[in-house]
């Protein structure tokens, strides 16, 4: 009887394994000898594929980001319903992966799925009468939200010790409650910052899409 053959080595695979590699243990997890080792190949035979291990990464950031939804933006949505619709499906495909969050916060760099979505938004923008200086700012402040919002949990972040609280922080005297009520306080706290984005943005653009608002510089620290 013949031995069963090894499953074939593809980009696919390499891919599936980093990021489930990288959902379990962090993006330090992830490297060619141990890439190597869970999918029983020799690391020179992940080079017929991607060249470095950057090139993986990428395309675990790209599929991570494949499933956001960017047709709102050309589907004659006013542009602040399409950024609260984008920015929802772009968190929701962030926290189902969130340590690869400090990877992408670099930038697209060359990865297709998150160039496609600064064009749709830049593209939206900028037909909505933004200046693509406007365009360009409102697209980042997006992408630094909705990242910071997937890369952690608020809530989690308190511990159930209701003593400690009682005792020399009286106004959080609920906060050993929150953890339990992590994914409500969450996305609450989600929407209501992205109200209050998409909101200014609105007032701003009532004044003139086209403006520039003046940023007043920190006053100089007075001297002794």
């Amino acid at each position: 009887m013949a031995r069963p053959r090894k499953p074939l080595l593809t980009r696919d695979r390499i891919v599936a394994t980093a990021l489930r590699l990288v959902d379990a243990e962090g993006l330090q997890a992830v490297s060619t000898r141990r890439l190597a080792a869970e999918l029983g190949v020799s690391g020179p035979s992940l080079y017929h594929h991607f060249r470095t291990k950057d090139d993986i990464l990428d395309a675990v950031a790209d599929t991570v980001c494949a499933p956001v939804e960017v047709a709102m933006f050309d589907n004659g949505s006013p542009w602040p319903a399409a950024l609260v619709e984008w920015a929802r499906s772009y968190r929701a495909a962030l926290r189902a992966h969130p340590h690869i969050v400090p990877y992408l916060a670099q930038g697209p760099g060359r990865r297709p799925s998150q160039l496609r979505m600064a064009d749709a938004v830049f593209g939206a923008m900028t037909r909505a009468g933004w200046s693509r200086a406007q365009a360009t700012h409102i697209g980042a402040a997006m992408r630094y939200f909705v990242a910071g919002s997937a890369l952690g949990s608020f809530a989690r972040g308190f511990v159930d010790d209701a003593a400690l609280y009682a005792r020399d922080y009286p106004h959080l005297d609920q906060a050993h409650l929150l953890a339990e009520h992590q994914q409500q306080v969450d996305d609450g706290a989600f929407e209501t910052g992205l109200r209050a984005l998409v909101d200014g943005l609105i007032a701003q653009y009532a004044e003139g899409p086209g403006r520039t608002t003046a940023v007043t510089p920190a006053p100089e620290p007075s001297g002794p």
